[in-house]
């Protein structure tokens, strides 16, 4: 078996990455990145100027549809020609493109109760109820291990999610009765939610199981994992738990949760509500 040689160009890429600690995922989607750009220009990427990289990514806008993946590409791109190669120069006039802001899907209590219901066997129920209820992100869900649900404490270890943070989630009584009743179902030895070759369960067979779990229960709304963590954040906001205490089990930072949530919290609805009805000062009123 032959393995194909890398060049000391991406493998001083690749070592750059490694001293950052930067997520697998992460690395590998730098790498696709400086690929695709070294396709677009016909040869090795370190002979690019500032000019072939505009043209690039005059070339990427007018290809690619969604903003997130090209701003994606040309943060590769800088982490390449700025780090990698010390060409700051080349990358430094790039600009990202604005990405609309958009509020998230969320799920009434009578749609999340439905798409529960729906679920075809107690594993997938389980596992849709663990992600609405803690909030967590869908690769957080399908990587947990039986030794990270502590009982005793009420609280659910999350190792090395986003950001390479550990942190605690709350575990309801009921949501501790659904993981008991689907453990004494398989017996998983690990992983909470085992699949083949003694491997967890996918972050992409969690999306499949919660869009058909969805079309199972009738709902319209476009649903997935992360629709249960927009749904679980709303519903913190709107029961008036603290902004820092949210923050922290939701791993989000404060500036996103207030922007995007904050309006639920009824601490913030009266705020807003005093405002409307304070007279402005030095207005007059007209009788």
């Amino acid at each position: 078996m032959t393995t194909k040689a890398i060049s000391p160009l991406r493998q001083r890429m690749i070592d750059d990455m490694t001293m950052r600690r930067m997520a697998p995922k992460t690395q590998q989607g730098y790498i696709r990145a400086v690929k695709r750009f070294a396709d677009f220009f016909g040869g090795s990427p370190h002979k690019a100027t500032a000019e072939d990289v505009r043209r690039f990514h005059v070339h990427l806008a007018n290809t690619i549809g969604q903003i997130p993946t090209m701003n994606a590409t040309m943060t590769a791109l800088k982490f390449f020609f700025g780090v990698t190669l010390g060409r700051r120069d080349v990358v430094d006039g790039i600009p990202f493109a604005c990405e609309p802001r958009k509020l998230p899907v969320v799920l009434s209590p009578d749609d999340v109760a439905r798409l529960l219901a729906a679920a075809a066997n107690i594993k997938y129920r389980a596992a849709l109820s663990l992600a609405y209820a803690t909030g967590l992100r869908v690769s957080e869900v399908v990587s947990l291990k039986l030794a990270d649900i502590d009982s005793k404490r009420m609280v659910v270890r999350v190792e090395q999610g986003k950001g390479s943070k550990d942190r605690y989630v709350m575990l309801s009584p009921y949501l501790l009765t659904l993981l008991r009743q689907w453990w004494k179902e398989l017996e998983p030895e690990i992983w909470l939610f085992p699949s083949y070759q003694d491997r967890h369960m996918s972050a992409r067979q969690l999306h499949r199981i919660c869009q058909e779990t969805a079309k199972r229960a009738g709902i319209k709304k476009r649903v997935s994992p992360h629709t249960l963590r927009h749904t679980c954040a709303t519903w913190l906001m709107q029961a008036g738990t603290d902004p820092w205490q949210a923050s922290g089990f939701l791993s989000m930072g404060m500036e996103t949760l207030l922007r995007v949530y904050g309006h639920h919290h009824p601490e913030y609805q009266r705020q807003a509500a005093e405002n409307i009805g304070r007279r402005p000062r030095n207005v007059r009123v007209i009788a």
